[in-house]
């Protein structure tokens, strides 16, 4: 009981700190929101499919911008807010405590994974009330399956990318770019019938285009009995796993600078 206390306090620690940064709460809460209206607002949402099936244009739209609210939960408040940390030498006062490292690791994953559902929450609420997206009941477990694998190895790929940031100005500069480009080529902002096969490859080989496509069988209303997206589940947790390789291996508990 001990260690889950402490790993509840560590989570509380890291949502407090999250909730204090203004930028953070942007990025992470309202910016896939505006996404959502943006794309609705440009591209109709009108309804499309056969008749007698056919549903909202935003139904597409959900799941990529559902990706790109667990990745900004995730992989981007990972890697900035711990090398924050770091350098401010918060990490290594915490490493002088007699709190396990793990507990740390596990509470700031927990934190991540409270955002992640409180996204979810707010995405498909959007979706649901205003544009009239319906989710598929029997692909539930499917999402929360998608949500937990997909935080877990975002998650650990942000605590892996903390190995190459400098410092805390270079830290917002690195995970964009190491996400931004990959968001056009994996059906995140838009999705393409005839897209290049160099940039399908690209979109193919990261774990970005596998999440959007994971969740997106949940709101497919033309998917036949129980979505189990297991090629896309083996791709995220294969590179979630390199993630907390690297990260076990090249961890920095003390300031660079």
């Amino acid at each position: 009981m001990t260690r889950l206390r402490q790993l509840r306090s560590e989570a509380r620690f890291s949502l407090l700190g999250f909730r204090r940064s203004p930028a953070a709460t942007f990025f992470t809460l309202v910016l896939p929101l505006v996404f959502l209206v943006i794309f609705t607002s440009i591209f109709g949402n009108s309804m499309v499919g056969p008749p007698g099936s056919e549903v909202r244009v935003a139904t597409m739209y959900v799941p990529g911008i559902l990706a790109l609210a667990l990745i900004s939960a995730t992989f981007m408040n990972q890697a900035i807010f711990v090398v924050v940390k770091r350098e401010n030498g918060l990490l290594k006062a915490m490493r002088a405590t007699p709190l396990p490292p793990w507990v740390y690791v596990g509470g700031s994953v927990g934190s991540s994974l409270v955002l992640t559902a409180l996204m979810t929450v707010l995405v498909v609420g959007l979706g649901r009330l205003v544009y009239g997206v319906e989710i598929q009941t029997g692909a539930v477990p499917s999402l929360l399956i998608t949500l937990a694998l997909g935080t877990a190895a975002f998650s650990a790929l942000g605590l892996a990318v903390t190995c190459v940031c400098p410092s805390e100005q270079a830290a917002p500069a690195i995970t964009n770019m190491c996400v931004l480009p990959v968001y056009f080529v994996s059906d995140v902002f838009i999705i393409l019938e005839d897209t290049p096969s160099w940039m399908s490859l690209v979109g193919d080989i990261f774990p970005i285009k596998h999440l959007a496509h994971a969740l997106g069988h949940t709101f497919d209303p033309f998917a036949d009995g129980l979505p189990m997206p297991a090629g896309n589940w083996l791709v995220i947790a294969a590179w979630g796993t390199f993630g907390a390789l690297v990260a076990v291996r090249w961890f920095r508990w003390t300031p660079r600078n």
